[in-house]
């Protein structure tokens, strides 16, 4: 769509006298250095779901009144999204794995370029900002470079609101009074899309329905912390959510989800190394289609109590995977889920449905002596008896999972470069792995 012509706003033009422009610290080029051949074993917990802390933590800025979270992952990218966050205005207190958030007072709503151009999901600050402030402006976002991933489904959804968008030197910048229900369909299923338009409905006058919404995990997580705020909203975990405005939301307690990209992949490490590995507090309930291939690969996983129960005793075996939005095998696991069916004997295809561009790791993973053909969108993985060590570089988060779990499989020594995108996304894997035994570290 073409976008009216609006000069940014000048309130948030700049930044306020004595801010911090420079983002956060740059990131040390930590490696991993893998000796591949233990099997895994014992047991670890599974730590907060990063795609549910950050769009939980955007939720903030919709109340004046303090969220408080438990379960909250330490990671880079939601340590990214804490200091954006306080750039914004909003107040914040960590102990462990509780954070304590107060936008009592947004003075600055502008996610500026140097802190958004690190994780894609500082979109996320878009909906609440312009739902509480009445005015946002927001850097077109970085993160992983495995795909276009388009931001225009947000802007048509709040433009279907009511907001004046404008989109002009890498920003977007958006208005509105108070945002208006409407009835939005998505041209595609997006996550980030529906959970930004879901927040921003919360505070828009009179019922928004959401039509071809995103129905992953996530997106119910949100649901749930917002409607404990006080939000009116049924149907998230179908294609069709309404969500019926209110004048304002209060203060809340809410628990982030377990992570189920974490737990896929180490049930997929579990597998690959041929170990017995019991995750704890995995949601495995949100799991069914990797659970489904991995039974398929030969291992057998057992669900009792929270917990998720992985082991493999025979051989593997190959098996298809076709990713699609969930229920369907979700696209974080589709790398990990490659790395296990090199060595599974037999041809394997990873069809890749999501994003275009998220074959990067065929590479890595051939440097280590993998048998792969990329023919268009799909991957086909001839196993091998083993693979063999060599030095690899991570090319966006999920990749560097997969290349661990080669590397955890692979004779001799392996070295992982440019892990800060592994940080991204999983708390101290390094650590979890060496309680199952994997001789793994971290070299500065």
């Amino acid at each position: 769509m073409d976008a009216p012509d609006l000069a940014p706003p000048p309130a948030i033009a700049d930044a306020p006298p004595g801010a911090d422009r420079r983002g956060p610290h740059a990131l040390p080029m930590d490696k991993l250095v893998i000796e591949g051949g233990p099997r895994l074993a014992g047991a670890i917990a599974v730590s907060g779901a990063k795609n549910a802390a950050l769009p939980i933590l955007c939720a903030s800025l919709l109340t004046a009144e303090p969220l408080r979270l438990s379960n909250v992952p330490r990671l880079n990218d939601v340590r990214t999204m804490r200091t954006l966050l306080a750039q914004m205005g909003v107040a914040h207190d960590a102990t462990g794995g509780a954070l304590a958030l107060c936008a009592a007072h947004i003075d600055w709503p502008l996610a500026p370029y140097e802190l958004v151009k690190t994780m894609r999901a500082s979109i996320l600050a878009l909906g609440p900002l312009l739902a509480r402030c009445g005015e946002a402006r927001v850097s077109l976002p970085g993160g992983c470079a495995i795909g276009l991933r388009p931001v225009d489904q947000h802007v048509k959804g709040l433009a279907a609101m009511g907001a004046e968008i404008d989109l002009e030197h890498g920003y977007i910048a958006a208005r509105a009074r108070r945002l208006r229900g409407a009835r939005y369909v998505f041209d595609v299923v997006t996550v980030t899309g529906t959970e930004n338009l879901m927040m921003a409905a919360t505070l828009a006058e009179g019922t928004t329905v959401l039509e071809n919404a995103a129905r992953e995990p996530e997106v119910v997580d949100l649901a749930r912390c917002l409607v404990a705020m006080g939000a009116r909203i049924v149907g998230a975990g179908t294609d069709r959510i309404a969500i019926d405005g209110v004048d304002a939301l209060h203060g809340a307690t809410h628990a982030i989800m377990p992570d189920r990209i974490e737990t896929g992949t180490f049930a997929a490490a579990a597998a690959a190394t041929g170990g017995d590995v019991v995750l704890e507090g995995a949601g495995a309930d949100a799991l069914d289609a990797v659970i489904d291939k991995l039974r398929e690969s030969g291992a057998s996983v057992d669900v009792r109590d929270g917990a998720l129960r992985v082991r493999r005793d025979g051989p593997l075996a190959p098996f298809n995977v076709r990713t699609a939005p969930f229920p369907g095998f979700p696209t974080d696991m589709q790398a990990q889920m490659m790395a296990l069916a090199t060595v599974a004997p037999g041809t394997s295809v990873i069809t890749e449905t999501i994003f275009e561009n998220r074959m990067m790791h065929v590479q890595e993973l051939k440097r280590l002596g993998a048998d792969i053909e990329v023919e268009g969108n799909a991957a086909i993985v001839r196993g091998v008896p083993r693979l063999a060590g060599a030095t690899v570089m991570a090319t966006d988060l999920r990749a560097s999972a997969g290349l661990v779990i080669a590397g955890l499989i692979a004779d001799g020594e392996t070295t992982i470069d440019r892990i800060y995108h592994l940080d991204r996304g999983y708390e101290r894997i390094e650590d979890k792995l060496g309680a199952l035994g994997a001789r793994i570290r971290r070299v500065r």
